[in-house]
């Protein structure tokens, strides 16, 4: 089973929401999507989920897959708090495991570890920590390379993105 939580197609603004809209989601599966934090703590809570990233390469259109056989999300309470391990892909670097253990964060909510608010510099809530390297809800900026983009390892070249989707796998 296949459940997507979140689905980016244009590395739009589309992902600059509030703490609110991120809890309750937003957007429909044949767009920009974010399922909603309070169903992804559910969901991950509850069964034993997979996260898989899918990942399109902007430019080339090349397909490139990230998986990691922990994920969790905790409550609002915990502030989304993620957790994720046992990471596969193929994109070259573990971008979502700098993110481990970081709380949610928004434009209106920030639980980062930089000292400004990395949701309103990159225009779209998610787990950051000083700021992410799984860019995969920011804003699309051709001109440097902490836009929409899986990062990859310091010295190699990160994937610039045209979409990207999250899903939970069973």
């Amino acid at each position: 089973m296949l459940i997507l939580i979140q689905q980016n197609v244009d590395g739009s603004n589309f992902f600059d929401r509030s703490w609110a809209e991120f809890k309750v989601g937003f957007g429909d599966t044949s767009g920009n999507f974010w399922l909603g934090n309070d169903l992804i703590s559910q969901l991950s809570l509850t069964g034993n989920y997979k996260l898989r990233f899918d990942l399109q390469e902007n430019g080339t259109n090349d397909w490139y897959w990230a998986e990691y056989t922990t994920f969790t999300v905790l409550d609002e309470a915990s502030n989304y708090r993620l957790q994720v391990a046992g990471y596969s892909s193929d994109t070259g670097y573990d971008a979502l495991g700098y993110s481990n253990g970081m709380m949610f964060t928004t434009y209106d909510r920030d639980n980062d570890q930089w000292i400004n608010n990395c949701a309103l510099y990159t225009g779209g809530g998610f787990w950051y920590k000083k700021c992410a390297y799984a860019s995969v809800n920011t804003v699309r900026d051709d001109s440097y390379s902490s836009g929409f983009t899986w990062n990859a390892i310091p010295d190699e070249i990160d994937i610039k993105l045209q979409t990207s989707r999250m899903w939970l796998c069973q």
